[in-house]
């Protein structure tokens, strides 16, 4: 079992305080938005045995099992994290795993260098994710039905909004919402700044469901995000919920501190609410233009004490352990890789001691048991 040395990534979307707080460090004044445990090759976890992706490159087989490698390759297919959002991050969304196959052997053709800004596809994996919440957590998720949106743009009194709102109350569902949401991402950029600075200050006097969009607006003033976000449904979560993010579902996270597993990619397509690059074509491609209910999770009971977050995907499987005082040791080896994160009290994993913030890898077929009182969450994948 190896203890977990994590980078934690300064992006300029992330609080100066909450991961700070987990730690139990003082504050940098700088922000810390997402910490990673595994082996991505951006920043790998590092050990006494050398960073992570150099361990699993040694011998796979011995810490990742046969099963593994067998259905995923030599490589770790999830990345965990800790993510804290003090600001907005990108509106956003992920290509299927076609797709992504599709762009980057396309991108790779044309010689586009995997580093270039106007890059989609970095890879050619797809890139599911999960976040539970650990404090109230705000985001996005998926499209409103078109009657809801057309309600709220209306009720904003701009005049500019109003085509935008005769589209979501005249189309069928998959057009409306394909056609106002390229008529947002193309339309002139001056145009469409003064409609959002008119559409914010109308969110901020009406206040309520218009709040959120109020706040994002503070920090994109004349992103056409903005508008686009406004077709979203807004979800706040409690400590303990999760969102579960397929394919082409856009969305974006807005506040608070969760626990987040993904496919190990790094393929995004975003649709605003950034200074960096939006391909439109390729987004309308990729986005799904179905309404529906963003599907909050909550844990269910497994064995053992377990608690799992059930979703389609192979790649990863999070679930927790929250125990009491004097709880019984709890067996947790398996003949997959894990990673166990401890987000609150004191638990012991072998010699390990998981207080908040720390982390350890566990090889397959490791034995290893929780000892204890806190809460520990276990990342691993299915096979």
């Amino acid at each position: 079992m190896d203890r977990l040395d994590n980078t934690i990534r300064p992006y300029a979307w992330g609080s100066t305080t909450a991961i700070p707080r987990l730690l139990g460090v003082e504050p940098t004044g700088e922000p810390q938005a997402e910490m990673w445990m595994g082996a991505h090759p951006g920043a790998p976890s590092r050990t006494a045995r050398g960073t992570l992706v150099e361990v699993i490159e040694a011998d796979p087989e011995r810490e990742l099992g046969a099963k593994a490698v067998a259905k995923f390759g030599p490589r770790l297919p999830f990345l965990l994290k800790l993510l804290a959002a003090g600001a907005p991050l990108s509106l956003q969304v992920h290509p299927d795993l076609a797709q992504a196959r599709q762009g980057y052997d396309d991108e790779e053709r044309r010689g586009i260098p995997v580093d270039a800004p106007h890059r989609n596809y970095k890879d050619p994996q797809h890139k599911p994710e999960l976040v539970c919440a650990l404090t109230g957590f705000d985001g996005l998720c998926g499209f409103r039905d078109p009657r809801q949106a057309a309600d709220l743009l209306d009720a904003l009194g701009v005049d500019s909004v109003k085509p935008y709102v005769d589209l979501l109350r005249a189309r069928p569902e998959e057009a409306a919402l394909r056609e106002v949401l390229t008529a947002v991402l193309t339309a002139d950029r001056a145009e469409t700044a003064r409609t959002v600075a008119e559409a914010a200050a109308a969110c901020a006097r009406l206040g309520g469901d218009h709040a959120p969009y109020a706040e994002i607006a503070r920090h994109y003033p004349g992103d056409p995000g903005v508008l686009a976000a406004m077709l979203l449904r807004h979800v706040r979560l409690q400590p303990g919920e999760a969102l579960f993010l397929g394919a082409g579902v856009p969305h974006a996270y807005l506040s608070g501190l969760g626990v987040e597993i993904m496919a190990n990619s790094d393929n995004v397509l975003r649709c605003g609410l950034t200074p960096k690059h939006v391909d439109v074509p390729e987004l309308l491609r990729v986005v799904r233009f179905e309404a529906g209910d963003p599907g909050v999770l909550r844990p269910e009971a497994g064995p053992n004490g377990e608690e799992v977050y059930h979703t389609s995907v192979e790649e990863f499987r999070l679930s927790r352990y929250v125990l009491p005082e004097g709880a019984a040791a709890h067996d947790l080896t398996l003949d997959t890789p894990q990673i166990l994160l401890g987000t609150a009290g004191s638990v012991r994993a072998g010699e390990h001691e998981l207080r908040p913030g720390r982390s350890v890898f566990v090889r397959a077929g490791e034995q290893v048991e929780l000892r204890g009182s806190g809460t520990v969450f276990r990342a691993t994948v299915v096979v």
